[in-house]
């Protein structure tokens, strides 16, 4: 069965094949099935809100199942920041390198212990049907002093997972270390068991 996923990453569409392939779903990005899909506008507060509004927007536009993701980082020295503008903490969006070293500024002088933070992903699902699936995932881990890794995007370079004592950060993660332990990964085996049911 053929799903849009609602972003133009395709790190995050090839993790979604990944753990949603052995149920014999196909994963696209809309491009690739001739739809180019409007950019929702994230008005939401919380990391499900903002996922159901691209899944919904999606699914309406391509009619087709749509998977969308809102996903970042809080920071629990920071109050929860980045939190749902973690992709435009710095001001504009995406700029991984700008959001970074607005982190590790606004974190300077602060000990190890209190570098807790977690990765946050809230995946939706709407069927054209209306049916929908809202899931969450968490990583537990602390945030770093500076950059380390290349397998990653986002604050993967500076993230320090609990799951591996916090020695690697996700970017020095193989993609298969990664799955295992991510927030995404976690919230889309949620997905795969409702899709399951």
């Amino acid at each position: 069965m053929d799903y849009i996923v609602a972003t133009h990453n395709i790190k995050k569409r090839d993790e979604l094949c990944r753990i949603l392939g052995p149920l014999g779903i196909n994963i696209h990005l809309a491009e690739e099935l001739g739809f180019e899909l409007t950019d929702a506008e994230e008005t939401g507060t919380t990391f499900e809100e903002n996922a159901f509004i691209k899944a919904e927007s999606g699914c309406k536009e391509t009619g087709y199942p749509c998977i969308a993701d809102d996903s970042g980082l809080e920071v629990d020295y920071l109050n929860g920041e980045p939190g749902v503008y973690s992709a435009r903490y710095s001001g504009g969006h995406g700029n991984d390198e700008a959001n970074n070293a607005l982190l590790l500024k606004n974190l300077e002088g602060v000990a190890d212990e209190d570098r807790t933070a977690r990765f946050v992903s809230a995946v939706c699902l709407v069927y054209p049907d209306g049916t929908k699936y809202v899931v969450r995932g968490e990583v537990e881990g602390r945030i770093g002093y500076e950059p380390k890794g290349e397998n990653g995007f986002g604050y993967d370079p500076l993230f320090l997972a609990k799951d591996y004592n916090y020695e690697k950060t996700t970017a020095e993660l193989t993609s298969e270390e990664k799955d295992a332990i991510s927030h995404r990964g976690r919230a889309l085996r949620k997905l795969a068991e409702k899709i399951g049911e």
